[in-house]
């Protein structure tokens, strides 16, 4: 009647001349809209017909207060649409956040939406509050005393803070409550809504703290203070008490931890319906950092998705302005300080120099400079003519990312559109190629060892610092990984062979439980290690990379005492013999104490037993290492007695391979006979073998002549070294006084030479 619509309400807070928001009948509740839908219509209330609601926040799907009724609070006409004059008519675009892991400032929807306007085509210009400080945020008539440290730029890189006196704490204009619902957080109060919406906005998080809660728990002056945590017990604003160690970022008084930098403040400060005054901080922080504080502590929000990402601190001063500017349009209160700004010293972006044709060679486009320009400068790149047609080009503040002519090429190829590139597969030539070098000798060495009954294995990289230690080396000569794949894998091996041998005790275990008749293995592995203080020549901050074969084989008691008499260390050296003769790389083997070792290289010569291992030398460089483990390293692993192995390095050994020569085999059968050599402790077995090899080769034509190591046996200040001599002529079926006049020659030589005596 007369052009009104009658709807009866008990809403406590109505009243006459509110504007207020009507449901008219026929339409959904919002809030009912996408589980149990609701729809209004006329119907009588205590005998008065009534004409749909009027809403309050709750039942308009934008807040929670159910309370009243929402009183609109900007200037509208009776009539007009709510939905067009809270701006809710818009779109909602959901975006999987994990495509912008590299990009900080999409994180905001101002990066957003220049993003979308760039890829369209389309001129995106920033705020003017965002692009440059208007020097808003000046102290007012009323100054309130502050004293802002930073004591950790390395963690804090910027750390600013303003003041704001007389602030009024009460329910945030309804369109700002709008905007945070509509991205799925929870209007709190104006001075939270004001700092969660700029952070929405830009993807810069900020913190407003009780100034006067602060000055309590202060000294004679208020202080805030960014620095390293130091076991700080706190409680935060999710109402959980924490103690903060380690690596991490407090927000402090000079008294007490009053927030973890970044992540979440502290319940002591929070602002609340009292509060009067505050305090309010935008800061920058190490986004390494704050992902190990997080994880650690399982602290997760808002914040820590975007400075996990790396925002800019170029942007930290006009956000913070603008965070001033709004709590004043929001709550009455204005700047009590002045902008306090701690490690402000910033780097500028740097500008990228980069030519037409770099960008379309590498595209496959033949875009023009112009076209390059427009769309670089749709996203707010400043782009100038550099000489011999080259662009010039300044990223913005927020893009520090781009520092090479490559991220260049991608913001082209993005903006213009992959799916505008031509579909041509990639020129590659049909000649052949060379084969790798160093790939084709670890598929010979695979091949061989394969052959001698080996089996190959891939370790971790990465050891724990007990399995060094067991090996007798020291932890401080390995790299240690600050970002573990776990807690026991925090080094970077040294040498290969403890990785093996860790694998020794595991395999026997399993043979006893599925016995077999020989509990027996090799075990091999071709991989790299590394040894702090060694860099790499050709890049000298680079650590430098060795190239190693380890191999070990291993036996337990019961087969080891029904099978082998000697010692482990032949077992090992006649896999070692079979490698290296099947290479064709002559070798020796010599005491160990007759070499000299830098500090790297006595450090994987630890884990051998002295006086039951040799250094392996080929052509006067040392090879590596072969022989029995110490007993310290047995009982620690729990191996086997008979365990032995080596350790070469195949860069040398790959510079001393000899290409394999055809050698025809005789057609007459093979003959052999033992023979030993007594001579005293002092000769070693390497200048035996090597005299009697010597004449060997010197008896050698006609005939393929081999000397194979068969005993050794000490007594009383001699050792007796037995061989075995294996000969076949080309030419006819040999006699066995033939065979006995090639091994007297062998010992008439040693005799002369070292002094020995056959038996």
């Amino acid at each position: 009647k007369k052009g009104l619509i009658q709807v009866v309400c008990g809403a406590p807070n109505v009243r006459k001349g509110m504007f207020v928001a009507w449901l008219p009948p026929g339409s959904t509740v919002p809030n009912t809209f996408d589980s149990d839908p609701f729809v209004l219509g006329s119907r009588e209330l205590r005998g008065v017909m009534s004409n749909g609601m009027l809403a309050s926040a709750h039942e308009l799907g934008i807040g929670d207060d159910h309370d009243g009724i929402l009183e609109v609070d900007i200037s509208s006409n009776p009539g007009a649409s709510f939905a067009e004059t809270y701006e809710l008519n818009d779109y909602v675009i959901d975006i999987e956040n994990k495509m912008f892991t590299h990009r900080p400032d999409c994180f905001g929807i101002l990066g957003v939406a220049r993003e979308i306007a760039g890829i369209s085509g389309k001129k995106f210009v920033s705020p003017p509050w965002y692009l440059q400080s208007l020097n808003r945020a000046k102290p007012g008539k009323k100054q309130l005393p502050l004293i802002v440290k930073n004591e950790a730029p390395e963690l804090v890189p910027r750390f600013m803070a303003v003041v704001m006196a007389d602030t009024t704490i009460k329910p945030s204009p309804f369109i700002i409550q709008s905007y945070l619902a509509r991205v799925g957080i929870k209007p709190i109060n104006n001075i939270v809504d004001v700092t969660n919406y700029l952070m929405v906005l830009t993807g810069q998080p900020l913190h407003a703290y009780d100034y006067d809660k602060v000055a309590k728990l202060s000294g004679e002056v208020p202080t805030l203070i960014a620095r390293k945590a130091n076991n700080d017990r706190l409680r935060l604003l999710n109402g959980k008490d924490y103690m903060i160690s380690g690596n991490s970022a407090v927000i402090a008084t000079d008294s007490q931890a009053i927030g973890v930098g970044g992540i979440m403040g502290g319940s002591d400060t929070e602002v609340d319906d009292s509060t009067k005054n505050i305090i309010l901080e935008c800061a920058s922080f190490d986004m390494y950092a704050i992902r190990r504080t997080s994880m650690q502590y399982g602290l997760f929000t808002d914040a820590v998705s975007r400075f996990n990402k790396g925002q800019s601190a170029l942007q930290n001063n006009v956000i913070i302005e603008e965070a001033a500017t709004t709590v004043t349009y929001v709550s009455g209160a204005e700047p009590a300080s002045e902008l306090f700004d701690e490690g402000s010293k910033q780097i500028g972006n740097t500008s990228v120099t980069v030519s037409p044709g770099f960008i379309n060679s590498r595209l496959g486009l033949v875009l023009e400079a112009e076209v390059m320009k427009a769309l670089l400068s749709n996203v707010e790149f400043n782009v100038q003519d550099g000489s011999h047609g080259a662009l010039h080009i300044t990223p913005p503040f927020w893009r520090t990312d781009i520092s090479i002519p490559e991220d260049i090429v991608e913001e082209v190829g993005r903006l213009h559109g992959y799916g505008k590139l031509d579909v041509i597969l990639p020129i590659r030539s049909i000649s052949p190629v060379s084969r790798d070098e160093k790939l084709e000798f670890k598929r010979l060495l695979r091949e061989v060892l394969s052959r001698l009954g080996a089996n190959e294995v891939v370790t971790y990289s990465f050891v724990n610092s007990k399995l060094i230690e067991a090996a007798g080396q020291s932890t401080e000569k390995a790299f240690m990984i600050t970002n573990a794949l776990s807690p026991g894998l925090q080094y970077y091996r040294m040498s290969i062979t403890p990785s093996l041998l860790e694998k020794v005790h595991a395999n026997i275990r399993a043979d006893d439980i599925r016995p077999t008749d020989d509990n027996e293995f090799a075990l091999f592995e071709i991989g790299k290690t590394h040894i702090k203080g060694v860099y790499d020549p050709a890049e000298p901050e680079v650590p430098y990379e060795f190239e190693r074969l380890g191999f070990i084989v291993a036996a337990d008691d019961k087969t080891a005492s029904r099978k082998y008499q000697g010692a482990p260390y032949y077992q090992a050296v006649t896999y070692l013999e079979s490698l290296l003769s099947t290479l064709g790389v002559p070798y020796s083997i010599e005491l160990s104490d007759a070499h000299k070792y830098d500090e790297n290289t006595e450090q994987n010569i630890r884990m051998y037993a002295k006086g039951r291992s040799g250094t392996v030398v080929v052509a006067g460089t040392v090879l590596g290492e072969v022989g029995e483990y110490s007993q310290d390293m047995l009982k620690k692993l729990k191996l086997p007695v008979h365990t032995a192995g080596f350790e070469i390095d195949t860069t040398v050994l790959l510079q001393h391979v000899q290409k394999t020569k055809y050698e025809p085999l005789p057609r007459f059968p093979k003959v052999w006979q033992d023979i030993t050599l007594r001579v005293e402790d002092s000769v070693p077995y390497s200048q035996v073998h090597e005299t009697a090899q010597s004449t060997l080769s010197e008896l050698g034509e006609n005939m393929i002549l081999r000397l194979l190591p068969r005993d050794v046996y000490h007594n009383e200040g001699f050792t007796h070294f037995t061989f075995r001599v294996w000969a076949a002529d080309y030419r006819k079926t040999m006699t066995t006084q033939e065979m006995s006049d090639i091994c007297t020659a062998i010992s008439s030589t040693t005799e002369r030479v070292l002094g020995t005596t056959r038996i």
